[in-house]
């Protein structure tokens, strides 16, 4: 059995008052304004039934932000042929078309440094892909999966690859092949990471099982059943470890079930409190794993209006994978509910009521270097809260040393991912959110280049340049191309080879894969980049369109970039990675 106690972050009285005044510092003056409205009662507020949101709506003022005219509110500026972002708006879930938009999906696909080796059609899925790599018996196999899907390919041959393995729904212009209801998941599985587990001589597999965030609530203040439903959902909230004795699921064993409700490690699905575990686990085969997850039902200080809960992180000592020990619990200022610091903290923050912000963790702690191996410092995308740098030279103890925030950009998502791809040579992080709105509804999405050689001061330093239309291109800004535009991520956790020096290749959505020379991260530039043509009604229903380049996924021992588009999957060789390696590389994944 695990242990049960948790750690919380240590922080001395001035961290709070720093990072606090960090949050202050950030309040703009739409905020300032919106801040009036704070006695104004929330619609819907007497509907709710759940004690922690209803005292959650106690504690928030009401600072929705007002829907915008398109063309007057925001738009494109003829005299510049650029677009004007809005400032601030909800997050919606049908497009909001802008005068100067394009009138059909562009069909036209861009390289720049770029050639596609093969295109496979209908892999994933129009909203999400997660994916890995592992090595069996002189064969490459790439997965690709989401709670209602999983296809195995072998792609040791990427102009030729052959699937394997498929279970879920295929979609098509009428839709998936399989109805999937969100509401009765049962036993799917999140994000999940392969590492090479040395006591076992094999790949070990950690899936993730967390609370759905789509098709299962629209708006928390006016669905109490759907509230209900997620305090007791009818899947594990947490992680299962497995054996990988092949490339195949019939080949997994299970090791290990574990719920993320640490106070209630024996509690029965149903009555498992908190997030589970989100996205991929921060593994590397070793002794420790992180994870993104809310313990229990107080992490609840988020704006999200279909999530309850805030995530923080969790260590786990992995020394027997067939049995995970709870190690601690990592939370910043501004999470707990019932607790007047991180409430102080909370209200401090410019986005405290806008109903719309993601508040927390949605990936584990990004590490430059295992804990392992003697890596001691980690950094946290932690959404509306900014991003922060964790000491973990003592596990069971971890200590925040620092914390950075920018301005509000919402809707959409902020401080989602860390890249930490060039820290050891550099010291620097680049960190961005995501769009959610469809057309460009909601500010952009800057990718910061955060300085951190001294961990314990945090601060911008730079911005990735903005994509901008290559030549022959029938828009000015790709805003006009419709659909979402905007960063997604870079490295995904666990990418065969290890990080490449000077380059990182970000899926953008409808920019597809932009590639950056961050040689200097101080001065980067776009290096290369692929943009596919987009999908239409013919190919996907409409409402599915517009997503682009959604994930990616690298082989840097292959030289091969896995894009993922709301259609299918490209493989892509780039000069910038150097020449492909068709075949099998020097050394099999995950590397032993």
């Amino acid at each position: 059995m695990h242990h049960t106690h948790v750690v919380r972050t240590a922080l001395t009285a001035a961290a709070v008052i720093a990072i606090v005044a960090i949050l202050a510092t950030v309040e703009t003056a739409a905020g300032a304004d919106a801040a009036s409205k704070a006695s104004k009662s929330a619609p819907g507020a007497s509907h709710v039934q759940d004690a922690q949101l209803s005292a959650w709506l106690k504690l928030t003022p009401d600072r929705r932000p007002s829907p915008l005219k398109p063309g007057i509110d925001y738009g494109m500026d003829p005299a510049t042929g650029h677009f004007i972002w809005p400032k601030a708006t909800p997050e919606v879930h049908e497009g909001v078309k802008f005068p100067g938009e394009m009138t059909n999906w562009d069909k036209k696909s861009y390289a720049k440094n770029v050639e596609v080796l093969g295109y496979y059609p209908g892999i994933g899925s129009p909203f999400h892909v997660w994916n890995n790599v592992a090595d069996f018996d002189g064969h490459r196999y790439l997965y690709a999966h989401d709670r209602d899907y999983l296809r195995i390919l072998d792609v040791t041959d990427p102009r030729h690859a052959k699937i394997v393995f498929s279970k879920g729904g295929v979609w098509g212009p009428k839709g998936s092949t399989e109805n999937f209801n969100a509401n009765n998941v049962k036993d799917y599985f999140g994000g999940v990471t392969i590492a090479w587990n040395k006591k076992l001589g094999k790949p070990v597999l950690v899936a993730s099982y967390e609370i759905g965030r789509y098709g299962l609530m629209t708006e928390k203040i006016d669905q109490p059943d759907k509230v209900a439903a997620q305090r007791h959902y009818n899947s594990l909230k947490g992680f299962k470890v497995f054996a990988m004795d092949g490339p195949l699921p019939s080949q997994w064993r299970l090791l290990a079930t574990r719920t993320t409700d640490t106070k209630h490690p024996d509690a029965p699905i149903g009555q498992q409190q908190g997030s589970g575990s989100l996205d991929s686990p921060e593994y590397y085969g070793g002794k420790y794993m992180i994870l993104s997850a809310a313990p229990d039902d107080t992490y609840a200080l988020t704006e999200y209006a279909n999530f309850l809960y805030t995530p923080g992180y969790q260590v786990w000592d992995m020394t027997d994978p067939a049995n995970p020990v709870f190690v601690s619990q990592i939370s910043v200022p501004g999470q707990i509910l019932g607790n007047k610091a991180d409430e102080m903290a909370y209200l401090m923050n410019p986005r405290a009521g806008n109903r719309t912000s993601w508040m927390g963790s949605r990936i584990p702690i990004f590490l430059p270097k295992p804990l392992e191996d003697g890596g001691k410092i980690g950094f946290g995308a932690m959404g509306g809260l900014g991003l922060y740098a964790f000491d973990l030279s003592d596990a069971a103890k971890p200590r925040i040393l620092s914390g950075v925030n920018t301005p509000p950009s919402f809707a959409g998502t902020e401080f989602d991912n860390a890249d930490v791809s060039q820290f050891a040579r550099t010291g620097f992080v680049l960190t961005s959110g995501y769009p959610m709105n469809k057309d460009c509804y909601e500010p952009y999405k800057d990718i910061f280049v955060v300085d951190a050689r001294d961990p314990n001061h945090l601060k911008v330093a730079a911005k990735l340049p903005r994509p901008t239309p290559p030549q022959g291109a029938p828009f000015t800004d790709f805003c006009q191309r419709g659909g979402n535009f905007g960063p997604k991520r870079s490295n995904a956790i666990g990418q065969p080879g290890g990080w490449r020096q000077g380059i990182i290749p970000y899926s953008f959505y409808n920019a597809g894969v932009q590639i950056f020379d961050v040689k200097n991260p101080e001065d980067p530039k776009i290096a290369g980049y692929f943009v596919p043509a987009l999908s239409d009604e013919t190919q996907l229903p409409p409402y599915t369109l517009g997503k682009g380049v959604l994930a990616i996924y690298t082989e840097y021992d292959r030289n091969i970039i896995w894009a993922f588009t709301e259609g299918g999957a490209y493989a892509l060789s780039t000069s910038l990675l150097g020449k492909p390696v068709i075949g099998m590389p020097e050394r099999p994944w995950p590397y032993h």
